[in-house]
């Protein structure tokens, strides 16, 4: 006989009531599948074991966010529901009020007020769970509140996106809030406002192809999802399957998209120094940099010309790069990726941070120090997307008046098929134009070789600086002895024929100021050729300092036409 069991009330209300409590203690990972414990997960809002990215809404943002959880929230406008009368299996309307009741939020957008790193910012935050975060006009008019707040109050401005794009049940009312929306920024930009984008996960459509992606700096959250089309259309569209990280955020800082890719654990610091440089607050205390100089290397021979010596010298492997003199001189650096347009480039490094106690930016070449790392760098030899991005920088120094320093050390532009294909002369002669034209003090160093149009690109500074043993040249030496005496051994003679040592150059009218080095050369002691240099270089800031910086392009200008006459 077949007995069928029936469970008691009660038994029935305690297993839903376990199953609730259940459901609050652990959460499961959408990506890996694990379960993450509630705790966990309020602390972070991320997978401890995969690093997935869960949903935050933009409560959850401001507290994260600002110091000591204190912020205002600001009031949002209200708009007329449906204005269209859209309706599909359900209406607009009911839509709405769903999400509201679902997120307990108005609409799919929040703003508010307050401190991060000690610096007043306004921060709007877009909101996933309603309505996938799409952009109507409710969304849109949220924006342009919260940015022309940040405005009226001289705020930074801080974004965080999270969205599918524009939503459709407002049609061509949802279109126009990118235009819309970036109205709003250019006002931003006219005031020499920051404007910081952090982009979240999804972030699609209508939103990365406005206000998303024209801020001042993008960071992008490990592991977010970025784009225009969905990955499943573009599939579909190409017939064919995409790489695995296709779009998501270290994919664009790859491909120049972003600047940063931090962890969610990290967002608020690195927003707050980002904040204090671009809004030349007080500088912050850093502990003094340990400077080691390394051993053996490269050795110079005596039996060649002084000015081929000197090339030698300037070639040495053992002498600081970029990268050793911005741990050097440089504190809480802050490296800035992508030309936002088509790749990152190791080659041309860039960034912000305090230059003896003074917020600037700071770009330049970086050769590598072994075989792993100058096979990344290509020795500092930059391609059309490294000076591009040194333009962006360098237009960066201008809208926050902050001094552009430029160390130069390449033997010249990467020669190579993709460089050209890609624009490598237009991507020089722009970066030239960009340089002649900010208006900020600008310090160009040569601090190794300086090669050509690659050198040049980034060497149009209100004053040129080269390091006693640096040597700067149209060509190298070696091509110009093919070149002009058919035969490369004939290269020290080309050396010295061509003047092309920093004390030629300055003889020439060409730089203005020769930097001592240590006895033997800048490799023999890292601390001495970084202390002279920088020694130097506060020097003509602090004589360029009193200079009127819209001034600056006319006289940069005069200086360059008066050389060779």
């Amino acid at each position: 006989m077949f007995w069928k069991s029936k469970k008691n009330p009660v038994d029935i209300i305690k297993d839903a009531t376990y199953n609730s409590v259940k459901k609050l203690m652990w959460l499961k990972c959408a990506q890996c599948g694990k379960l993450v414990f509630y705790k966990e997960y309020k602390k972070i809002r991320m997978c401890p074991k995969c690093q997935h990215l869960f949903g935050m809404n933009p409560s959850q943002r401001f507290k994260m966010l600002f110091d000591d959880l204190d912020f205002k929230k600001l009031g949002m406008p209200v708009f007329k529901d449906d204005p269209m009368g859209f309706k599909d299996i359900k209406t607009y309307k009911d839509k709405l009020a769903d999400a509201r009741d679902e997120t307990g939020s108005r609409e799919g957008i929040s703003a508010a007020t307050g401190e991060i790193g000690g610096v007043n910012s306004t921060v709007a935050v877009m909101n996933m769970e309603f309505i996938g975060g799409s952009m109507g006009r409710s969304v849109g008019e949220g924006i342009v509140y919260a940015a022309t707040h940040a405005l009226k109050n001289k705020q930074p401005f801080i974004m965080v996106t999270s969205s599918g794009g524009a939503r459709m049940q407002e049609n061509l009312l949802s279109l126009m809030q990118m235009a819309r929306t970036t109205v709003a920024i250019n006002k931003l930009n006219d005031a020499g406002l920051p404007y910081i984008v952090v982009l979240g996960d999804p972030t699609y459509g209508g939103v990365t192809a406005s206000f998303a992606m024209i801020g001042d700096v993008h960071i992008a959250e490990t592991g977010a999802r970025i784009g225009f089309a969905g990955r499943r259309v573009i599939e579909q569209n190409l017939h064919e399957k995409l790489p695995a990280n296709f779009q998501t955020a270290e994919y664009l800082l790859d491909h120049g998209m972003v600047d940063i890719v931090a962890k969610r654990t990290e967002l608020k610091k690195t927003l707050g120094d980002i904040l204090k440089i671009l809004t030349r607050a007080k500088a912050p205390e850093f502990a003094a940099p340990v400077i080691k100089t390394p051993t053996g290397g490269v050795l110079n021979s005596s039996k060649t010309t002084e000015a081929y010596n000197k090339v030698l010298l300037a070639r040495n492997e053992n002498r600081p790069h970029f990268l050793d003199y911005v741990n050097g001189m440089v504190g809480g650096f802050i490296p800035l990726a992508g030309d936002r347009l088509y790749g990152e480039d190791p080659a041309m490094i860039g960034g912000i941070g305090w230059f003896d106690d003074r917020p600037a930016v700071i770009i330049g070449q970086e050769k590598g120090r072994d075989a792993a790392t100058r096979t990344k760098h290509r020795f500092g030899m930059a391609n059309p997307e490294g000076y591009r991005k040194a333009a962006r920088l360098m237009r960066l120094a201008e809208k926050f008046k902050l001094p552009l320093i430029s160390l130069i050390d390449t033997a010249g532009a990467f020669a190579g098929k993709e460089a050209e294909e890609r624009g490598q002369s237009q991507a020089i002669a722009a970066s030239i134009q960009t340089g002649l034209l900010i208006k900020t003090p600008y310090i160009a160093a040569i601090v190794g070789e300086g090669g050509s149009g690659g050198a040049i690109a980034i060497a149009t500074g209100d004053k040129v600086l080269m390091m006693e043993n640096s040597v700067y040249s149209v060509i190298a030496p070696e091509s110009c002895a093919s070149i002009c005496w058919k035969d490369n051994k004939f290269k020290a003679e080309a050396a010295q024929a061509m003047k092309l040592t920093a004390q030629d150059a300055l003889q020439l009218g060409l730089i203005d100021q020769v930097v001592p080095e240590p006895a033997g050369g800048a490799h023999t002691d890292w601390e001495v050729s970084m202390n002279n240099l920088r020694a130097a270089i506060c020097a003509q800031l602090d004589v360029l300092g009193k200079s009127d910086p819209a001034a600056l392009p006319a006289e940069r200008a005069a200086k360059f036409l008066k050389m060779t006459q």
